[in-house]
């Protein structure tokens, strides 16, 4: 993640919106974040009390892991100032929204799960006061191997960016940290099972 993003302030209409619970997934690139997330898409399809967010995003709409809502920058730029985010942020050159809509679906009580950014942690816990932060992590070198693998970055590259980062989440969050640097199916049945006890409260 981004260590420079731009970070917007909450939209105040989440401010009673304390029914429900929001859950922000995070994590470095690598830890398989975005294929945790879609595993537990799936697992809880048609539950009426789980809603994973579409976010807005200014890139294009194949690119990616993430089934996401692509506009322009301009257009962006447009909803922003129109309220229709709850946060927003700029991270690798890109503009992410979490939909100020999101508060319908806490106010019923329900569990919103959010791709997220840990930069963008402070204006997550401003806007949704029940939040659960849920951060994938995996050890170094196998974030290292994963990042190599994309052929994106050299391998002197990926390790300088490693050694500069941190996995770990600051203090002030109630977070439940998940090492995905095993099998992807231990992985996942450890997200599902922190969600369905969100659920549960």
């Amino acid at each position: 993640m981004s260590t420079d993003a731009n970070l917007e302030p909450a939209n105040g209409r989440l401010s009673d919106a304390t029914a429900g619970t929001l859950a922000v997934v995070v994590g470095p690139s690598g830890a398989g974040k975005d294929t945790l997330m879609n595993l537990a898409a799936r697992h809880f399809a048609g539950r009426r009390d789980v809603r994973f967010v579409r976010r807005v995003i200014t890139r294009d709409v194949d690119a990616g892991n993430e089934d996401h809502k692509s506009v322009s920058e301009a257009d962006f730029e447009a909803m922003k100032q129109a309220g229709a985010f709850a946060v927003s942020w700029e991270a690798h050159g890109l503009k992410y929204g979490i939909p100020a809509e999101v508060a319908d679906e806490l106010a019923r009580g329900n569990l919103v799960i959010a791709n997220g950014s840990r930069s963008a942690l402070p204006h997550f816990q401003t806007a949704f006061p029940r939040l659960k932060v849920i951060n994938i992590t995996a050890r170094r070198e196998v974030l290292a191997e994963r990042l190599m693998a994309r052929g994106r970055e050299s391998r002197e590259d990926v390790l300088k960016r490693l050694e500069r980062s941190t996995l770990a989440v600051q203090d002030g969050y109630d977070v439940t940290d998940i090492d995905n640097s095993g099998t992807l199916e231990e992985a996942e049945r450890a997200v599902i099972a922190v969600l369905e006890t969100l659920v549960r409260k």
